[in-house]
């Protein structure tokens, strides 16, 4: 049986799946990606993360939530089961050199029409879990926040997070949004502890914190020897390093979700398995 636990109001899968890498650059196509979204829900998975900004740039928009929608639709599973968050704030360009940008747009009168468009793009009135992407430093943090504030209020989302948060954001986000802020998703990873404070921080407030690329991702280079000592305790189990990677995560408190992402089934069937891998005291303490 999978781990579940309480995200806000909802009771769900404590390892969710992270849709990005199906929908943006590189992504192995269409068919592949429902194939990925029906393995993982058919698996028992029963969180799924998208963002209005995950679609290939200069191509067409909001992608992921369509592909989510579509996956959703023609699941034989229990819908009802499944809870679906999505992220506003961001959008696609390319760059000057060809590389790939996640522009920022917080402005108010904006974040209410992506959020209106986000439902629109997942086919639901309510978003379970409706996320401010990623603060714009030209819009103050408070007036993003209003707007979210009222997307809840007037039935868009059921309650809200905010992602890419600091302590002091996160602190902005409740006096604004009270007991409807449930949840705060950073990067977090063996290559990406610098989100420590903020994790430590949702304990002691009762949120949820959701790790994005908890593996450490796959855009940007990184040390691979800070995995080192995951790939001995994954080797003494006979298992993936990537499954020890997330069964520690989830060891660092209840309020702890992984959001994993997958180009084909086989990864994120892999991944799920870490929700069963019990590590020891020591085990735990050599991991860090």
């Amino acid at each position: 049986m999978a781990l579940f636990r309480n995200l806000g109001p909802f009771s769900t899968t404590a390892i969710g799946h992270g849709e990005m890498p199906l929908t943006i650059e590189n992504n192995r196509g269409h068919e592949v990606g429902l194939e990925t979204l029906h393995a993982s829900l058919d698996a028992g998975c029963r969180h799924i993360d998208t963002a209005w900004a995950y679609y290939t740039p200069g191509q067409e928009e909001q992608t992921g939530e369509k592909l989510v929608r579509e996956a959703l639709a023609t699941w034989k599973g229990p819908r009802n089961e499944v809870t679906v968050a999505t992220k506003i704030g961001l959008r696609r360009v390319w760059g000057e050199n060809g590389e790939p940008l996640w522009p920022r747009d917080g402005k108010p009168e904006h974040l209410i029409e992506y959020g209106k468009q986000s439902a629109m793009a997942l086919g639901v009135d309510t978003i379970d879990l409706l996320y401010l992407h990623r603060h714009d430093p030209e819009v103050p943090y408070n007036e993003s926040i209003e707007a979210l504030k009222q997307l809840v209020d007037e039935g868009v989302a059921r309650v809200a997070g905010v992602s890419n948060a600091s302590i002091e954001q996160i602190d902005i986000a409740r006096s604004i949004l009270g007991d409807k802020l449930v949840a705060v998703q950073n990067q977090y990873s063996p290559v990406h502890l610098e989100t420590q404070d903020t994790l430590d921080y949702c304990a002691k407030l009762g949120l949820a914190f959701v790790c994005w690329s908890p593996l450490g991702g796959y855009r940007h280079p990184y040390d691979e020897s800070k995995f080192d000592s995951f790939r001995e305790v994954a080797a003494a189990h006979g298992v993936s390093y990537q499954q020890v990677v997330l069964a520690w995560e989830l060891a660092k408190g209840n309020h702890m979700f992984v959001i994993p992402g997958a180009h084909r089934p086989e990864t994120i069937l892999d991944s799920l398995k870490a929700d069963q891998l019990e590590l020891s005291p020591e085990e735990l303490a050599k991991l860090g």
